[in-house]
């Protein structure tokens, strides 16, 4: 089943924009995060796994040899420009000459076409979007890429996010303000949350404005709190129908404008511990597209089919 022909993939956006295939380096270069070093709180996220918290965790490769190794495996799936994905915990959650210099080193290689940085609503300060800005002007690709995973401040709470709704608001007010593309990253099946709420916060991404969506669907990994709670028999995941037919609608419900950046998400068989289906990524992706090919695919919904 080919999903992008259903929704407007990132994917074939990028290709189209760009003459090629352009693949995401997805890097980790030690940022920590303010709600696991004491600023908004500690642990992080109920669903985090906490034991990559600890200082003992293995340190990441170099940023250096991070894009080396990561050009070196997308290659053989014909890529042959990319964007560095900034990906692990808060990467604008230092000062900006810090940023610059580490953002810059990843744009100094030509295959290199701009950035993706994966970060909190409340961790970007005009500074930095001053900064992103001018990586923009100069021709470089940028995506702000914003975790929210819902617009309730109720499950915000539960799940110990350490902002709320306003917080996102404002900062993509700020990002659209100097014309930099955010993408949000939205949680499907959170702790108290039924379908009502992840359609609901589609709604409100959307009148927000957005530029792209990822959707995630929860998964219980080993060393988080979210784990315990499930082991206690608090938390049900969601099932893969359950999942497939929602994360579907919320598609539908989206214009076509916005781009897909990801309709599902994968965890380490070594830290799953629910659900199994969250093992594999294109099983789920299939029934997606059956699902948008038999009732409608991105768009459906909004124009009233």
């Amino acid at each position: 089943m080919q999903l992008h022909h259903h929704l407007n993939s990132f994917g074939q956006y990028l290709r189209a924009r760009h003459g090629g295939r352009v693949q995401k380096l997805a890097l980790n270069v030690g940022f920590s995060c303010p709600n696991r070093d004491g600023s908004k709180g500690r642990g992080g996220c109920t669903f985090c796994n906490n034991a990559s918290f600890t200082p003992h965790a293995r340190q990441a490769p170099s940023l250096s040899e991070q894009l080396s190794s990561g050009r070196a495996h997308m290659q053989q799936q014909g890529a042959t420009r990319y964007l560095a994905y900034f990906q692990a915990y808060t990467n604008t959650y230092a000062d900006v000459e810090t940023l610059d210099a580490l953002y810059r080193s990843a744009l100094q290689h030509q295959d290199i076409i701009g950035l993706a940085i994966g970060t909190r609503p409340d961790c970007v300060p005009d500074a930095v979007l001053d900064l992103l800005a001018r990586y923009q002007d100069q021709g470089f690709d940028v995506w702000l890429e914003l975790g929210l995973q819902s617009a309730f401040d109720s499950t915000l709470r539960r799940v110990n996010r350490g902002h709320g709704y306003a917080e996102y608001l404002d900062a993509v007010r700020r990002a659209r303000s100097r014309k930099i593309p955010v993408c949000t990253h939205l949680i499907v099946g959170l702790p108290g949350e039924q379908a009502e709420h992840s359609l609901c916060t589609v709604n409100r991404v959307i009148d927000a404005g957005v530029d792209g969506l990822k959707l995630h669907p929860l998964h219980v990994v080993k060393g988080s709190q979210l784990a315990n709670e499930w082991r206690r028999g608090e938390y049900q995941p969601m099932s893969f129908i359950e999942y497939v037919n929602l994360a579907s609608e919320m598609i539908r419900r989206t214009p076509k404008s916005v781009l897909f950046h990801r309709v599902t998400a994968t965890a380490q068989n070594q830290l799953l511990l629910a659900p199994d289906w969250c093992a594999h990524k294109w099983p789920v992706m299939n029934a997606i597209g059956e699902n948008l090919a038999r009732f409608g695919g991105q768009g459906h919904t909004l124009a009233g089919i």
